[in-house]
């Protein structure tokens, strides 16, 4: 019996001896080889979101991507995912125009083939066209050579329709993530831009009225937000005059992207053949 028992004894503390020698069971995820969803803690009392709990915000760092601007100072940065049209568009740049604010959008290879002239008016007022991929696939799921293919054929059909091929803002499809397409976005000189405001505004067939999306956006602003909005939202058309307006009378003012601190690029077009 004390045989056995010495024997138990040994067994164990080899198991814990190997045990410790093992790499913690998060390791991978800190490494980044798995993908995420991106996702952030909500802004409340006008005070900054924060993604400090989701488990990627050093792989975010690491390969300067950037869901917010800075927080000292109360900007606002105004994009739109432009996955297909539904309509609204011409709204809202109709908008953008008249209360002179600077957007971006993020389209997609459906998207160019679709709405040329509203790529090409985009670009003529102004604002920021970014690349939300060919074909809206999980990057993390398809090859190097296919996810560079997705990034390059936006950028050429883009250029082929406003006569300039300066891209360099990506919003990952569907927000999912992981360490290679960030480094593969970065290396191909892509900053990954997420989010800091945002809400379900993307289902066509739950809409809840200009009120609610009005209440959802201004509750969540903050210093240096990038904001989200789904250009197939007829919620987030009809509000949009009214959030600008109340943005900017709280002191907000709305720049572009391309003015986002510490990125080093020159001011938008104004203008495109």
């Amino acid at each position: 019996m004390k045989s056995i028992r010495i024997f138990i004894f040994a067994w164990i503390t080899v198991v814990c001896l190997l045990m410790a020698n093992l790499p913690p069971a998060h390791a991978a995820a800190d490494a980044g080889d798995r993908p995420y969803h991106f996702g952030f803690k909500r802004s409340h009392d006008r005070l900054p979101a924060s993604i400090d709990d989701e488990g990627f915000k050093d792989l975010l760092q690491k390969n300067d991507g950037v869901f917010l601007g800075d927080t000292a100072n109360k900007n606002l940065y105004l994009t739109f995912d432009n996955g297909y049209e539904n309509g609204f568009t011409p709204r809202i740049l109709d908008i953008l125009k008249e209360k002179k604010v600077p957007a971006a959008f993020f389209v997609t290879g459906h998207y160019l083939k679709d709405q040329p002239e509203l790529i090409r008016r985009m670009a003529k007022e102004g604002h920021v066209i970014g690349n939300h991929s060919w074909s809206h696939p999980d990057i993390t799921q398809i090859s190097d050579a296919r996810l560079k293919e997705e990034l390059a054929k936006v950028k050429q059909e883009t250029a082929r329709l406003i006569g300039s091929d300066r891209m360099h803002f990506l919003r990952p499809p569907r927000g999912i993530f992981d360490a290679r397409s960030l480094a593969i976005a970065k290396a191909e000189g892509y900053t990954s831009v997420f989010w800091s405001v945002a809400y379900k505004d993307w289902d066509t067939n739950a809409q809840r009225g200009a009120a609610y999306a009005y209440e959802r956006v201004i509750s969540q602003l903050h210093p240096g937000a990038i904001i989200l909005l789904h250009s197939v939202s007829r919620d987030n058309t009809e509000a949009l005059g009214s959030i600008i307006d109340r943005a900017r009378k709280e002191g907000f003012v709305f720049k572009s992207l391309e003015e986002l601190p510490g990125r080093g690029f020159p001011l938008p077009l104004t203008g495109a053949p």
